[in-house]
């Protein structure tokens, strides 16, 4: 069907775009900060550190700012009737992204780039950091049109046309579940970007290519980890406040991401299930006793909505409808999002203790554990997006708008499919052009953005340093 392709194309264009975007938000913080501590202390290596990753994020934006043009395509290629319905309310918050934010962040990105020489330092600075407001500004408006899809708020549906029309954009930017997921989502972002510099340090220490190099490698690693663990923290506290929202607003994603089928008092954690979806019920299922109830209500004796008693209440509500979405998938992309997260926070908090008052990690398998919890932490941001949009299922707007009511109907199955397997094989070239990119500047160093004086010549950390050539 034309549907389920377009959904595929979709899933496939925003898994995609989102391994950039997390790297993208938190390593524009993290290399502003390289830069300020270069400019407060004028330590060489800070100065070396703030270009060597200033290069990597520019190359990860890049490829996120083309990738993140063609999801607003789609919604008039595939998802026109969606356009129509919900066009008035959600573009307000995306037209202030484009014009506000994105304008912001990247005016600002070209005067850091061409301005290493030609500003002065404080300006410089100050470049970087409005950059970084600016990427982190565009996710709030971005995931505040997309918490109203979950939790419409501010609107009226037009009785002549059917549609939806804002009556408050400070309710779309001020819902409850918009700052919440931004919360949640930005401090993920910083767990992955975190992850990206401690996981390239290590890289760079395991090679062990130019003696030169340790001390740089070895602070930003640090720092990568420090970064890690305090977002782990915010993503914990984030994470608990977006479960008792989903119990309020989306009962039927909580009660599918845990397996439960009935509503229960005081309902356990599923650490490990296994079920019959037809029938609606677990065959085997180990439970922390009470931990659900405590996450969806704040007590260890609160209720809990299951998925067969809510989709009854959906069909009550609603019509007569098939409300659950897949629960195979929000099950274990739960699991695996909490997982993963969590083990690439352990990870930093460990390396952390263990390359203390100046030390290494004593064994090589040690810094293979930090490259191996990148690809983990992007992972486990990738589930737990595809935990966020299939938990919505069958509606692209909750209560107003099924899914299969959005596609467009004058898109083929023909032409849906072209679209999708041209969009797959041109995001497949990307990939193999930004992983190359990547690699080539991390294998390179920080010598290939700024070279190491000769005996002849000193180091210079004024702003006579050379221009910021990309």
């Amino acid at each position: 069907m034309a549907l389920d392709l377009a959904r595929w194309q979709f899933g496939i264009t925003t898994i995609y775009h989102f391994l950039f975007v997390p790297l993208t938000i938190g390593l524009s913080v993290v290399v502003a900060s390289f830069q300020t501590a270069w400019h407060r202390t004028g330590r060489t290596e800070y100065l070396r550190a703030t270009r060597f990753f200033g290069k990597l994020f520019l190359i990860n934006f890049a490829m996120g700012v083309v990738t993140g043009i063609v999801q607003e395509f789609q919604f008039g290629m595939n998802w026109s009737a969606y356009s129509t319905f919900v066009g008035d309310v959600f573009g307000a918050p995306l037209a202030m992204e484009a014009l506000l934010a994105f304008f912001l962040e990247s005016t600002f990105i070209g005067l850091w780039i061409f301005g290493w020489d030609r500003l002065p330092r404080r300006v410089h600075l100050a470049c970087i950091w409005a950059a970084a407001i600016g990427t982190n500004l565009s996710a709030y408006f971005i995931l505040a049109a997309n918490a109203w899809m979950r939790h419409p708020v501010g609107y009226a549906i037009d009785p002549v046309t059917g549609q939806a029309r804002l009556t408050s954009i400070w309710a779309v930017l001020s819902n409850d579940q918009a700052w919440s997921t931004y919360l949640h989502v930005v401090s993920a972002a910083f767990v992955a970007a975190g992850l990206f510099v401690a996981a390239v340090s290590a890289y760079k220490l395991l090679k062990d290519r130019d003696p030169r190099e340790h001390e740089l490698f070895r602070r930003s690693m640090r720092t990568g980890f420090v970064v890690t663990a305090i977002a782990g923290v915010l993503v914990t506290l984030s994470g608990d406040h977006q479960a008792k929202l989903m119990a309020q607003y989306e009962p039927m994603k909580l009660a599918g991401a845990e397996a439960l089928w009935q509503d229960e008092h005081g309902a356990g954690f599923s650490i490990f299930a296994v079920g019959d979806i037809r029938d609606g019920r677990n065959h085997v299922n180990v439970q922390v006793p009470g931990l659900l109830a405590f996450l969806a209500t704040g007590s260890f004796d609160g209720d809990v909505q299951g998925i067969n008693d809510v989709q009854q209440r959906y069909v009550q509500l609603y019509g007569d409808n098939d409300y659950k979405p897949n629960i195979g998938v929000l099950y274990w992309s739960f699991r695996l999002m909490i997982g993963l997260g969590l083990a690439g926070v352990a990870i930093s908090v460990v390396g952390l203790w263990l390359t203390r008052r100046g030390r290494l990690f004593p064994a090589r398998w040690q810094y293979g554990l930090v490259i191996a919890a990148l690809p983990a932490a992007l992972l486990a941001n990738i589930v737990g997006w595809v935990l966020t949009e299939m938990g919505r299922q069958p509606w692209t707007v909750h209560g107003e708008l099924l899914t299969a009511a959005s596609v467009s109907p004058g898109v083929s199955l023909a032409e849906v499919a072209i679209s999708l397997g041209a969009f797959t094989l041109v995001y497949l070239v990307l990939a193999v052009i930004e992983a190359r990119l990547l690699f080539r500047y991390v294998k390179a160093g920080p010598a290939a953005v700024m070279p190491y004086p000769t005996e002849d010549e000193p180091e210079k950390t004024d702003d006579r340093v050379p221009a910021f050539v990309y």
